[in-house]
């Protein structure tokens, strides 16, 4: 077993199957887009293991707690890492994580997204240390996302090519 699966399993982690959208949603787009060394990664949100959404919905300080959207966060790492493991073929090849950008789904007057954000660069740097799993980081608040969910946030890797 890869050394990032067997630290999911001894986590007793998972990854969620591939996102399945709403009924008549179209995402023309690659989840995972190679270009050389690099992977650059669309937005994700937090999914059931069963490729779903998870739930809750909604936003951060209104229907939403910040331990919510911290866990969404988490949710969110492990989607985004089953979209590089069915590209790679093997998130060992991830040499270094390099930049992430954390949306939070934020009622009026909710400023702890950083917070928020943190659940997923959390557990990044929890499986790949501190040498391949720091990155650059932003952590910024919306109005709306997408079906409603809690938290979207895209990445930019160096991989093995």
């Amino acid at each position: 077993m890869a050394d990032i699966e067997a630290r999911l399993n001894d986590m007793g982690l998972s990854l969620p199957r591939p996102f399945m959208p709403p009924p008549g949603v179209v995402l023309p787009f690659a989840s995972v887009h190679v270009l050389g060394s690099r992977a650059l990664i669309s937005g994700h949100g937090p999914q059931a293991a069963d490729g779903s959404l998870a739930r809750p919905l909604g936003k951060l300080g209104a229907q939403l707690s910040l331990e919510q959207g911290h866990h969404a966060a988490r949710l969110t790492a492990l989607s985004m890492l089953a979209s590089l493991q069915r590209t790679l073929g093997d998130l060992d090849r991830v040499r270094r994580w390099g930049r992430v950008f954390g949306m939070v789904n934020s009622a009026p007057g909710f400023t702890a997204q950083p917070a928020v954000i943190n659940g997923f660069s959390e557990l990044i740097l929890h499986l790949y240390g501190e040498q391949r799993g720091t990155h650059a980081r932003s952590a910024v608040g919306m109005a709306e996302l997408p079906f409603d969910i809690p938290v979207e946030i895209e990445a930019e890797v160096e991989i093995d090519a």
